[in-house]
């Protein structure tokens, strides 16, 4: 383990994953969403296999036990795609990824519901803090009978918290199938099914022919995707989840600069306000996290053993 290296790769993950949004924004006004969805899934399957042949797993990673899981999960991470980069083309960049940062909150109460976790009053209380923050980045959106563009606007925040949700949804069913799959194999699956239904749904719904400089952006929203990936498994590979999980948040600050450049966006009072809540309550949630983990480890080694 290399604390040190881990969290630089994490840091690093984060900025090639908002660079990746970039690219997205950028087309998002031209280009239907299941359309960006394929190009982000199909393209990213190249640093994906390059990095599974390098380590001599990519044979291994195709073997599975659960392949209606993965179907399920492709499904569900789909969708939080599709309505993630839906909502970029009606949001500023930082306002859609602050509205993202929701996921880790749902994620405690799906893991409670759905896994069975135990949830006690501490984290219960940061799920209530953080969103009452996504509350305040939200409230000067709900404008139902405002000009059409503050109305389009009240839609992309509706559809980057639903985004969340979903990805919220696609982590429980990770954190289920990482008992039987291998993280090559659930990275390549994704990537595999994301591509084929994206396609599906793109070829029915409609295909939008590319100019040369949106099909340069595509192909680049998915090799950036696929290398952010590597970068976030070697970080996970490198360090405790527990002492990287939080420069996750690190990808604001990216967001701000990169929407300040490419779009002149800047964050409203609201979105900052809203923002530091929600960022406030997901390091304390994986702060309790960590305590309770090391809390377990110290109880199975007090445990002792019975003898045989």
């Amino acid at each position: 383990m290399n604390a040190g290296r881990g969290i630089a790769l994490k840091i690093a993950s984060t900025f090639v994953f908002t660079l990746m949004l970039v690219c997205v924004k950028l087309v998002a006004a031209r280009i239907p969403p299941g359309e960006i969805v394929f190009f982000r899934s199909f393209f990213a399957l190249i640093p994906i296999v390059v990095m599974l042949v390098w380590q001599g797993l990519l044979p291994g990673a195709l073997r599975t036990e659960r392949p209606w899981a993965h179907v399920s999960r492709g499904a569900v991470g789909l969708l939080a795609m599709a309505l993630n980069f839906t909502a970029l083309a009606f949001l500023p960049l930082p306002e859609t990824m602050m509205i993202g940062y929701a996921a880790p909150l749902i994620i405690v109460a799906l893991a409670a519901l759905l896994l069975g976790e135990t949830v006690r009053i501490y984290r219960w209380s940061a799920v209530g803090v953080g969103f009452a923050g996504i509350l305040i980045i939200l409230w000067p959106r709900f404008t139902v009978f405002g000009p059409d563009m503050e109305r389009a606007a009240m839609v992309g925040a509706l559809l980057a918290l639903g985004s969340a949700f979903f990805s919220a949804f696609a982590a429980v069913f990770i954190r289920s199938m990482t008992r039987t799959e291998s993280t090559g194999t659930i990275v390549l699956y994704f990537a595999l099914i994301s591509s084929i239904l994206s396609l599906l749904v793109s070829l029915a719904l409609g295909w939008a022919a590319p100019s040369a400089g949106d099909l340069a952006l595509l192909v680049a929203s998915g090799l950036l995707g696929g290398v952010g990936q590597i970068l976030m498994t070697s970080a996970y590979r490198s360090a405790d989840a527990a002492t990287i999980a939080s420069f996750d948040y690190v990808s604001m600050l990216w967001g701000v600069a990169f929407g300040y450049v490419f779009f002149r966006d800047v964050p409203a009072p609201t979105v900052v306000t809203g923002g530091a809540i929600v960022i406030a309550a997901g390091i304390f949630i994986i702060f309790r996290e960590r305590q309770l983990g090391l809390r377990r480890k110290r109880q199975r080694k007090a445990t002792p053993t019975t003898p045989v």
